[in-house]
């Protein structure tokens, strides 16, 4: 198996990240290891590049990177771009618009500029503890009307305090809107991109421009985002603690999470 396997993809929170949003030291070891035998090891995210760094500083990633759930990859080494998705103003208008009607509490945040601008409506950020979305709550820009829908965003965002997460996404994809891809990573918000944007779909465009097969690509997920990404793979690996939807999706499911470094595990057995 080793000398088939191209690229790593993994999730972040959930999968290689410990519970305290660490890496482990074993892990670190091991990816080092992997990428000395001249494989990639790509993080496949709904974070940004900076929330990314942020808590990955062990794991020495500086080559690509999938964000925002597939919207874009971007070197983290050199800051090229290999593709990018996003959602128009007016469809962002018309999310919200139709949203707000089913949902009055329902309120929105936006992420531009490959995500480097994090703009919110005031109710939105008085949800927020310190470290949600990667950033300090004084970093996200109060943007309130009409202007918060502006221009292109890589990730739309709805968080309501009185409806869970799962049943929001139900309530988005009952609109019917043909632009937009809605998903979630267990967090209490769903994250709303253009249509086709999923962290499969992304992970397929950068292999693309890679020239790798897809045979050649093992994934590791846990959440409903990572669904596509797992069936995308050649070898898709949910955690022990994995969302149903990622164990119904994976072809092999390991027998620990990530707090005992599963990852890290399963790749020194396979591929060291």
């Amino acid at each position: 198996m080793p000398d088939l396997i191209q690229l790593i993809a993994t999730d972040l929170d959930g999968t290689l990240l410990r519970s305290d949003l660490s890496i482990g030291p074993r892990t670190a070891e091991v990816l080092d290891r992997v990428r000395e035998r001249g494989i990639l090891v790509v993080p496949v995210t709904a974070r940004q590049p900076g929330p990314l760094l942020q808590v990955t500083g062990a794991a020495n990633f500086d080559g690509w990177a999938i964000c925002a759930n597939g919207a874009f990859a971007e070197n983290l080494g050199t800051g090229e771009v290999a593709y990018a998705r996003t959602l128009a103003p007016p469809i962002q208008a018309e999310l919200a618009t139709r949203l707000r009607e089913l949902a009055p509490d329902v309120r929105f945040a936006v992420i531009r500029d490959l995500g480097r601008t994090f703009c919110a409506e005031a109710g939105y950020r008085q949800l927020l503890a310190d470290g949600d979305h990667g950033r300090p709550v004084r970093e996200i820009m109060i943007i309130d009307g009409p202007e918060l829908f502006s221009e292109p965003c890589v990730k739309f965002v709805a968080r309501d305090p009185s409806t869970p997460a799962a049943e929001l996404e139900s309530l988005i994809n009952s609109l019917s809107i043909k632009e937009i891809t809605a998903t979630r990573s267990g967090a209490p918000f769903v994250e709303v991109a253009a249509a086709g944007v999923d962290k499969g779909s992304g992970l397929a465009r950068l292999c693309s421009r890679l020239g790798i097969d897809r045979k050649a690509v093992v994934a590791f997920g846990d959440a409903p985002n990572d669904v596509e990404m797992l069936r995308w793979a050649g070898r898709g690996i949910a955690m022990a603690e994995a969302d149903p939807l990622a164990i119904r999706a994976a072809d092999e499911i390991l027998p620990a999470g990530n707090d005992a470094e599963a990852v890290a595990d399963w790749l020194a057995t396979h591929l060291l």
